[in-house]
């Protein structure tokens, strides 16, 4: 059976980096923009970093500037943005594309695990992507294609995806599942 660790990605200085580097770990994978509506998440994704990471868990931050062009500049650019306004220490990667034919391998096979989980559409923003996703495409919630910046995917320690995370979904129910996953 595949898992993330089959996969190598680029770091932000174009550094070939195998996954199976992350063995044994549990990890966020999460789509960013630093232009975005959620670009605060990264504040609360800090957080969880700084709260998590010295019990064996890692977020990997991969740029996208696919959604509304939202994640301009060079990947040194969006580190050192991440770095100055959010204080980010956790492992950020070289831009990429997550949905297409020219998409990340990783993100291929992500998306093939876990489709789109819905919207909490409490959040603010739903309503709205929902009406902008709706009007360009009726049957969008049926493909598993990434919708928004900020999509976030739960790896087990054993390199398995085991849940997907809406940008609107609220970090404390991805907070409660990263411990779940902690502590097997």
């Amino acid at each position: 059976m595949k898992t993330i660790y089959d996969f190598t990605v680029k770091d932000r200085k174009g550094n070939d980096i195998s996954l199976k580097e992350y063995a044994n770990e549990v990890l966020l994978i999460v789509n960013t923009a630093t232009k975005c509506g959620f670009t605060p998440q990264y504040e609360e994704l800090e957080k969880l970093y700084k709260n998590l990471h010295s019990e064996g868990f890692e977020i990997l931050d991969f740029p996208c500037n696919q959604f509304g062009q939202q994640a301009p500049g060079t990947d040194e650019s969006i580190h050192n943005f991440c770095k100055l306004t959010y204080g980010t220490d956790f492992p950020q990667f070289k831009k990429l594309k997550v949905n297409g034919e020219d998409a990340e391998p990783l993100y291929k096979f992500l998306k093939s695990q876990k489709g789109f989980a819905g919207w909490d559409m409490s959040h603010p923003i739903a309503p709205i992507l929902d009406k902008i996703l709706s009007e360009a495409d009726p049957n969008y919630k049926e493909s598993a294609e990434i919708k928004w910046n900020f999509t976030k995917f739960l790896i087990n320690k054993k390199g398995q995806v085991v849940a997907r995370f809406e940008p609107t979904e609220k970090l404390e129910n991805v907070e409660a599942k990263i411990k779940e996953e902690l502590a097997k």
